[in-house]
């Protein structure tokens, strides 16, 4: 793992200016879920020197939500759109 290789991924841009983003160390695939205003954002991408990957799909650029494929496959923003029995 070349952990000076660092990742983002844009999920999607709310109405108030923030972005959903993962970001991911070394490897594309282990990521953390983040959320930051668009300044603070262009500074940790700059900061980090991030490689920007593309969407898994273009409507979550959008903000469409996406049913999950498996009750192992959900996000953690899938959280707060989601009720739980």
């Amino acid at each position: 793992m070349d952990t000076s290789q660092r990742f983002v991924r844009i999920r999607g841009e709310r109405d108030n200016g923030f972005i959903d983003f993962d970001f991911a160390i070394g490897e594309p695939e282990i990521f953390v879920e983040l959320i930051l205003g668009v300044a603070d954002f262009n500074e940790f991408c700059a900061t980090n020197k991030v490689i920007f990957l593309p969407p898994l799909n273009a409507n979550e650029i959008e903000g469409a939500q996406i049913e999950p494929r498996s009750d192992w496959d959900w996000r953690l923003f899938d959280a707060t759109t989601t009720r739980f029995k």
